[in-house]
């Protein structure tokens, strides 16, 4: 849902009645993953998609009756071999879809206004999470909770076991152990399921929570401003990294060269990457090929937990950039993290093919994929690369 909050919440400040379906669960091949999201206003308009066709009729209807009756309902749609004719998946899959309503008026339930904070955060990019009850007692199933990243395991808005609608029993452990997993989720920046129990413990059993992390975009930082960083930017941002482009030269890193980067800094390459702010999800991409700035910047590079570090050049660049690596320290495990020549071989001649090229090898590594043509092969289409203690995808 998060590709829809900006324009959720123009709906909420504009004060519209609306229904939203998330997807919370994928077995098999499907066509989107967790938090795909289709929404339906009360004036019938809907954005966004669940499944790129397959199911979104009958998921609208399901918008269209939670604004009518108030309910929040959890949907499986999967393919059938007995009624080939029946709503569901053409791939063979199956997704669980949670469908909530969020009404404009006040008091109509706490869960709306917790939703619509989180819809407000997510759309300023700020860093939130929002954890749903998307399996346990019919009572709490969409029951919401919020944790903001400036506070602890105690401080959220919402609950998911208080009385708050009446003729429920408080369930204070059940709120804290929420907030517990979705910071967990959030401070990893992910979205998935996770299992407790539902009287808060934190043994899986009784109930599924759907957590929906709001990050800041994970960076990408282009070292080196040449005609292929144009090119890489433009990709960058397509795939929706947050882009800074660094070169110490003053007269080729510039806005006109570079309209679409979100930074543009002049200063030594290692210096930069040693003063900035990088993460697990950080991509660096190395574009200069000039020893005298590679060797110290992936000397620091290959030495920070970031998601991906790749340089260009020539296999007679790359085997003289590793004896170099080799000579100021750099230990063959932390050569194995170099990806270079950077990029997947597509043939590429051009800037924008060769930028196609290494935003293809960075979604490879981020998904776990082979990078070998999806003809012929035997390998899943859909994966999950990384499992933490939910269902987790990156």
């Amino acid at each position: 849902m998060l590709d829809l909050a900006a324009e959720l919440n123009r709906w909420v400040e504009e004060g519209r009645d609306f229904a939203v379906a998330t997807v919370v669960a994928v077995d098999g091949s499907a066509p989107r993953g967790p938090g795909a999201a289709l929404a339906v206003d009360s004036r019938g308009t809907a954005v966004g998609s669940v499944s790129g066709g397959c199911v979104e009729g009958a998921v609208y209807d399901l918008c269209v009756q939670a604004l009518q009756d108030g309910a929040t309902v959890l949907e499986r749609f999967g393919y059938s071999d007995e009624d080939a004719f029946a709503v569901g998946l053409t791939c063979g899959g199956v997704i669980e879809v949670l469908v909530t309503p969020v009404r404009a008026a006040t008091g109509v339930r706490k869960d709306a206004s917790v939703f619509a904070a989180w819809l407000a955060a997510a759309a300023r990019g700020g860093t939130a999470a929002l954890a749903r009850v998307a399996r346990g007692p019919a009572e709490l199933l969409g029951r919401a909770l919020l944790v903001h990243a400036d506070g602890s395991d105690t401080s959220y808005e919402g609950s998911l076991g208080a009385a708050h609608d009446g003729g429920l029993l408080d369930r204070p452990e059940l709120d804290r152990t929420a907030a517990a997993e979705a910071r967990a989720m959030l401070d990893a920046g992910r979205t998935g399921t996770v299992e407790i129990s539902e009287n808060g413990s934190g043994c899986p059993g009784g109930m599924t929570l759907f957590v929906e992390a709001s990050v800041p975009p994970p960076r990408m930082i282009v070292f080196g401003a040449v005609d292929f960083a144009a090119a890489l930017v433009r990709a960058g941002k397509f795939l929706g990294y947050h882009v800074t482009v660094c070169d110490a030269r003053p007269v080729f890193a510039t806005r006109v060269r570079f309209p679409e980067a979100d930074d543009i800094v002049v200063d030594w390459p290692d210096r930069y990457l040693r003063s900035t702010e990088t993460d697990h999800r950080t991509v660096l991409c190395v574009l200069t090929h000039d020893a005298k700035f590679d060797v110290p910047l992936l000397e620091t590079a290959l030495r920070l937990p970031v998601a991906f570090v790749g340089a260009m050049g020539s296999r007679r660049t790359h085997e003289d950039r590793n004896r170099r690596l080799r000579e100021v320290g750099v230990t063959q495990r932390e050569l194995a993290r170099l990806r270079s020549p950077i990029g997947l071989d597509l043939g590429a001649r051009t800037p924008e093919e060769t930028a196609l090229s290494i935003a293809a090898e960075i979604v490879a590594a981020r998904r776990g994929g082979s990078g070998v043509p999806l003809t012929g092969s035997r390998t899943p289409i859909h994966r999950d690369r990384v499992t933490v203690s939910a269902t987790a995808v990156g």
